[in-house]
């Protein structure tokens, strides 16, 4: 539907005919003249549009457009629509026509020029369309170059020009996206075994937001490599103070941590504390790792049945099940794992993490939606939760 309202568009010629006549006052046997003027083809193409048939609209509009070299709004028109449909190959085509028409004025080829860099972009040569959009940047139409030169550096992982163009607009990438960049940074500079220039990456990032989850989260990581427990605890305490939602993220973290200082009491108390003042499915799960070490396997059952009670969910129900099935008598248990494998399959699909800006669904957490591109939209939740939060 979206696309035949896309074809509609081309309907604007003919009123554009009806409106020039309108203000010279011309008589209706100037209007006939100029509509016979009109190739047979536009009108083929008009046709085939009110009974639906688009593509073969398409067709002849294809052959006006080859007739009058001058029809420039219907060449925009046919190029934008194959980009949209996703044949980039036929709107590259559209659009090179256009811009090596003779005479063009010197701004529609611009515009031109500027389309083709999309068409490339979308059709994924990213070389060819940073290469026009670079052009573009001395011209009026520089803050759309720059606008889709973002998109290609963040594709290509180039963060550095990334940074350098968000810094020139502000009203597209937020200090919060600027931070994620220096954190990409960082996150390339710890997989180099470089820590000291990942530091530096993370206090940029901190300047620009000092809510940046994910760098308290990397400066943890670094020190937890360079063998400082405590220090990394610390690092990965401070996320309370910038989001507690994301506390489930280092949960796991912080586990090993207390693991390795051999401080489990100290940890059952500060991710029980979590916990109760947090919920969480994956805080619950760390607890309960924890208090099952500490504690035995009673006193982990009562700490998930307890928390299901306060916050009922199917994945709750499903931990509570796996609980319960060492405590069961053996003629019992295999009840207990069938209930379980049956709510395991109604738990897959909630188990997911969810954007919160275009809806997709993954099982592991990302920083930025590989959907929509979006940087910090996921809600560290699972789709259950969050589901359950609105």
């Amino acid at each position: 539907m979206n696309e035949l309202f896309e074809y509609w568009q081309l309907l604007l010629i003919p009123l554009f005919f009806a409106l020039g006549w309108a203000a010279a006052r011309v008589d209706m046997r100037q209007v006939v003249h100029e509509s016979r003027a009109l190739p047979r083809s536009y009108f083929q193409g008009l046709n085939f549009l009110l009974n639906e048939q688009p593509d073969k609209a398409i067709d002849s509009f294809l052959e006006v457009a080859q007739v009058d070299s001058q029809t420039v709004e219907l060449h925009f028109a046919l190029g934008n629509l194959f980009r949209r449909r996703g044949e980039t190959e036929r709107a590259i085509r559209m659009h090179q026509n256009l811009i090596d028409l003779p005479d063009l004025e010197e701004r529609v080829r611009l515009l031109a020029l500027l389309e083709l860099g999309q068409d490339y972009l979308k059709a994924g040569l990213l070389d060819r369309a940073e290469e026009i959009f670079n052009k573009l940047l001395a011209t009026d139409l520089a803050e759309d170059a720059k606008r889709n030169l973002l998109d290609i550096y963040q594709a290509e992982k180039e963060w550095l020009k990334a940074i350098e163009i968000a810094k020139e607009l502000p009203d597209v990438a937020s200090q919060r996206d600027i931070a994620e960049y220096y954190c990409e940074l960082a996150a390339n500079e710890i997989m180099r075994s470089r820590p000291e220039m990942a530091r530096q990456y993370l206090d940029v990032a901190m300047q620009n937001n000092r809510k940046c989850v994910r760098a308290s989260l990397l400066l943890g990581d670094i020190l937890q490599q360079e063998g400082d427990l405590l220090a990394a605890i610390e690092a990965w305490q401070r996320i309370e103070q910038q989001d507690p939602a994301y506390l489930a993220l280092v949960a796991q973290r912080l586990l090993e941590g207390y693991r390795r200082l051999e401080r489990r009491d100290e940890g059952i108390a500060l991710l029980g504390g979590y916990l109760e003042r947090y919920p969480s499915l994956d805080l619950l799960d760390v607890v309960y790792q924890l208090v099952l070490e500490a504690e035995g396997t009673e006193a982990a059952y009562r700490l998930v049945r307890g928390e299901l009670q306060r916050n009922p969910t199917l994945l709750g129900l499903e931990k509570l099940m796996s609980a319960r099935l060492p405590l069961a008598a053996p003629e019992v248990q295999p009840d207990v794992e069938l209930a379980k494998s049956i709510i395991q399959g109604y738990t897959r699909r909630l188990s997911r993490y969810r954007c919160d800006n275009c809806g997709f669904k993954a099982r592991q957490f990302y920083w930025r939606c590989p959907a929509c591109g979006g940087w910090e939209t996921y809600s560290p939740r699972r789709s259950e939760e969050f589901d359950q939060s609105l």
